[in-house]
């Protein structure tokens, strides 16, 4: 396999993985071009490579961004601005929880919050308040969790990893 061969598998199949983090097919292309970039790139740059248009380009660059998974980097007598992708794995990974956690985890906890308390003593209304308590009590430990990975340095979690699998 060529080098060329390589980096459009890799493309291709980061673009597809998107998709199971809740982010677009092309912003997660961008973001695997940034990755296997030694430089940074340029919007241009982005657009050429993965044949897209400017506003995809720039709107996808702008949500990378916004994630903590790419940064702007200036180069000196350049009016362009350049991007480089966060290429430490660990901090993709936590990246990645917390807007997880704030897009999907979050609202649904608002929103048990919201309806753990219904009135009523049919039993409809015990077996949708038990039901409910448990979603609210799994999510609330998952939050937790969560927030503690995200705390924690990578050592620690492939420690505690290798501990569960064994």
């Amino acid at each position: 396999m060529t080098l060329e061969e390589g980096k459009e598998k890799f493309l291709q199949s980061w673009g597809a993985l998107g998709s199971s983090w809740g982010i677009n097919r092309t912003m997660a292309q961008i973001h695997a071009l940034l990755l296997i970039s030694p430089e940074a790139l340029s919007a241009e740059e982005v657009m050429e490579e993965l044949k897209i248009s400017r506003g995809n380009a720039n709107m996808n660059i702008r949500a990378l961004i916004d994630w903590g998974l790419a940064y702007k980097e200036l180069k000196t007598g350049e009016r362009r601005e350049y991007f480089v992708a966060e290429k430490d794995m660990w901090e993709v990974v936590k990246s990645i929880i917390v807007q997880r956690k704030k897009r999907e985890l979050e609202p649904m906890l608002r929103v048990l919050d919201e309806i753990s308390s219904i009135e009523g003593n049919s039993k409809e209304a015990r077996e949708f308040t038990e039901i409910i308590r448990e979603i609210k009590l799994f999510s609330s430990k998952a939050d937790s969790t969560l927030d503690t990975l995200v705390k924690a340095d990578s050592n620690w979690f492939v420690g505690t990893f290798m501990k569960m699998i064994k």
